[in-house]
């Protein structure tokens, strides 16, 4: 296949028996029907992922949280997503991924009543976590629907609009969270999620048809979703409470139930996790081998990995994730809390990724149909790793908030032309019949990549601050004891111990050092929130090079 041609995921030979029922005059008659119901039951999916962003300085002052805790209620909601995807794609394929698609719903909108009501960082992070099973049952049953539904050039349209509602959903999450926290409450932010799956419930009913796949392996894959959770999760956790409980030696005891972890212990529990956690995804990948050779049902075709697109595209998808995920975690923080921008001034920028999302998303397919998808999504992916540069190079205590809004439309524009073309030319040598499995991993490869975005950029940020809070404040002369406190308060406040001091001014406990004690930690936070824009850059760097594989083994690829 040529580059000039957007690629179609082609029918093949069923294998192991199972194959795609064919798709009646009613379904193919309610296609478009369809899509636009799976496109808001995905946008529902999507901006929950990042519409806590703009919140989260919010919900940090009055649920009292500390920066670990913050990561937790934006990294649990793509940890269960990236642990259970398989799962659900599998479940998908056997009982219907209709029905599996309402199942979600439903669940989504338990978990939003449950965080819209936390009164505390346990109960919105359980929140979260039942909105991520939800979301979880949601997120494969759209594309795999998407993938069985169409056929030929509509599919190419279909795809194009699919990857443009996540890229466009994806940056008008922050908006939507600001403009619902500052004109009602941060509960709002999960409360709007009711009416919204409702609507998505009818039109399910009456537009989206049901399909499976006809034949099965026998079995369930219990020892696969054991070992793909654990494993995802006990990676995250390590990276996210690295700063709390030491990256190698103790700093804190860590209590599980009955059983503790000392802080006298000769090693962190860090390290520990890490290595666990590495363990079980070798066990995962062993495991799903065992099943295939035997027959039976595996979470995942690893099969699938031999169709080069899908190998790098998966790459590329996990590492660009781990870098716009990561981005979006701390640019919030940097614009509530250094630039005192209100929560709904900080949505309005970060708006500016949705423009550019919402224009170039629009324009992609036309111009993969002119240059190729895999060359859109190397443009993308170049735009985007511009834009974030200029963003760590711009982000000064003293930027202005419309030229960093000018040059995250810049960013924007990547994520639309790479969000929209990279699933597509990912899933373009998987058949309809693999395309519950297919969507899965392309979906969990992305949740994988979010999930670690939130716990890396954001560790990047804790470690960074340990370093320019101290030297911020090195010329005002206070005391080391002190000095050493107020770093502590930023990190563990997610830097909202800027914003209080600025609300207080002298009636704060430094007195009449407040301002300037303010002007330092806002110094100091912002050239941490440039080292860890360069850590996310780098990963948007990384998965540039994977396109670039893409795009090799696109050219390589036979005509279907």
């Amino acid at each position: 296949m040529t580059s000039n041609t957007p690629q179609q995921p082609a029918p093949e030979p069923a294998e192991h028996g199972a194959a795609e029922p064919p798709i009646d005059d009613k379904a193919h008659a309610n296609r478009w029907k369809s899509l636009i119901v799976l496109a808001l039951a995905l946008s529902l999916v999507v901006i929950d992922g990042t519409i806590v962003a703009v919140a989260i300085p919010d919900i940090v002052q009055d649920l009292g949280l500390d920066l670990s805790d913050a990561q937790w209620v934006s990294a649990s909601y793509a940890v269960v997503l990236a642990a259970f995807l398989l799962t659900a794609g599998s479940l998908g394929d056997r009982l219907g991924r209709r029905n599996v698609l309402v199942g979600g719903v439903i669940l989504f909108l338990i978990g939003s009543l449950v965080a819209a009501s936390a009164d505390s960082a346990s109960a919105l992070i359980g929140g979260r976590l039942v909105q991520g099973l939800g979301a979880t049952a949601i997120l494969p049953g759209t594309l795999s629907t998407v993938n069985a539904t169409f056929r030929g050039k509509d599919r190419a349209a279909a795809f194009g609009i699919w990857g443009a509602v996540i890229s466009g959903a994806a940056a008008l999450g922050p908006l939507a969270g600001g403009w619902l926290t500052t004109s009602f409450t941060w509960p709002w932010i999960f409360l709007v999620n009711l009416p919204v799956g409702v609507i998505v419930l009818i039109g399910v009913f009456m537009f989206v048809p049901e399909t499976k796949v006809a034949k099965l392996r026998p079995g369930m894959d219990l020892g696969g979703l054991l070992t793909s959770a654990l494993g995802f999760g006990a990676i995250v956790f390590a990276l996210i409470e690295g700063q709390t409980f030491g990256w190698w030696a103790p700093t804190a005891d860590l209590g599980l139930g009955p059983w503790t972890w000392p802080a006298t212990a000769p090693v962190s529990i860090v390290p520990v996790a890490i290595v666990i956690g590495a363990l079980l995804l070798a066990l995962f990948v062993v495991n799903e081998k065992r099943q295939a050779r035997r027959g039976r049902l595996a979470l995942l075709d690893l099969t699938l990995f031999r169709l080069p697109t899908f190998r790098w595209g998966n790459l590329t998808a996990m590492t660009v994730a781990v870098g716009e995920f990561g981005i979006i975690f701390v640019l919030p923080l940097f614009l509530v809390n250094v630039l005192a921008l209100s929560t709904m001034g900080a949505g309005y920028v970060l708006a500016a990724m949705a423009l550019g999302a919402f224009v170039s998303g629009a324009s992609a397919r036309h111009v993969a149909a002119r240059f190729g998808a895999p060359n859109v999504v190397v443009l993308g992916l170049s735009l985007e790793v511009i834009g974030v540069l200029l963003v760590a190079w711009i982000a000064t205590a003293g930027v202005s908030a419309w030229a960093l809004g000018a040059v995250l439309i810049v960013y924007g524009a990547g994520l639309g032309f790479a969000s929209a073309q990279l699933t597509s030319t990912t899933l373009s040598q998987v058949p309809p019949e693999q395309s519950g499995e297919g969507s899965a991993a392309q979906s969990t490869a992305r949740q994988v990549g979010s999930a670690l975005g939130t716990a890396v950029v954001g560790a990047a940020l804790a470690a960074a601050l340990a370093t320019t809070v101290p030297t911020s404040l090195d010329p005002l002369d206070l005391p080391d004891a002190e000095v050493q406190q107020l770093t502590d308060a930023t990190a563990d406040s997610a830097g909202s111990i800027i914003s209080q001091g600025r609300e207080l001014g002298e009636d704060s406990p430094l007195g009449a050092t407040t301002p300037d004690v303010v002007d330092a930690l806002s110094d100091g936070f912002a050239d941490a929130t440039r080292g860890s824009l360069l850590v996310a850059a780098g990963f948007l760097a990384i998965g540039l090079g994977g396109s670039l594989l893409v795009r090799r083994a696109a050219r390589q690829s036979p005509t279907p």
